[in-house]
């Protein structure tokens, strides 16, 4: 459904702490080896350590793998060598002014950046799919200022795409809770969703 509407990347989400759409690492190489072959599927990880990251990738070979929590450089430097071919895309929980840094900081570490809401330092930690945006004024700051692509979450919908596409102006975006309904993908809303994302329109009125 997400392919035929127009999606550019397919995210598969393994095992996390919290969060909506969890797919098991078997299904997700059962999914992967039957579709075809070009399509751009990401993992969705919340590991932190090489060879547990890379033991994931291994078994399901998705084109990328997106890091949902802190990753230590050397580890990131690891993966580059073990997975050359391997698109990495680094997930920034945008909190305050100092998320600007931190994102700026991975130029050089990965191929791309994804600004979300979350909480990393909860009890319980919050890496994704809260289905709340964060302070787009920072998420435009760190596209305007970063060299990496930028793709935006948290707390996208139909509704507010238009507007998110205005203000933050980022390389593209990803969505998971503002297009389901009852846990499910909503096609409906995929639809409308990706008919505004391609519109030449600027700002909802």
């Amino acid at each position: 459904m997400a392919l035929s509407a127009g999606a550019d990347l397919l995210g598969l989400v393994s095992e996390m702490p919290s969060g909506p759409g969890v797919i098991p690492l078997d299904q997700i190489e059962e999914i992967v080896v039957g579709l075809p072959a070009d399509t751009k599927t990401v993992l969705l990880t919340s590991k932190h350590r090489h060879d547990d990251i890379l033991k994931q990738h291994n078994q399901v070979k998705t084109w990328g793998v997106q890091l949902v929590d802190k990753v230590a450089d050397s580890v990131l430097k690891e993966l580059r060598k073990s997975l050359p071919s391997t698109r990495f895309i680094q997930v920034i929980h945008v909190k305050d002014e100092a998320s600007i840094s931190q994102a700026l900081h991975y130029d050089n570490l990965v191929d791309m950046i994804l600004l979300d809401s979350g909480n990393p330092k909860a009890k319980i930690k919050t890496l994704g799919g809260t289905g709340k945006p964060h302070d787009w004024k920072i998420s435009r700051e760190i596209c305007a200022r970063g060299s990496l692509p930028v793709l935006l979450a948290g707390g996208l919908s139909p509704e507010n795409i238009l507007t998110a596409r205005t203000v933050v102006q980022p390389s593209g975006f990803d969505i998971c809770s503002g297009v389901r309904s009852d846990g499910k993908l909503n096609q409906n809303k995929l639809e409308s969703f990706m008919k505004r994302v391609r519109s030449k329109e600027g700002k909802l009125t």
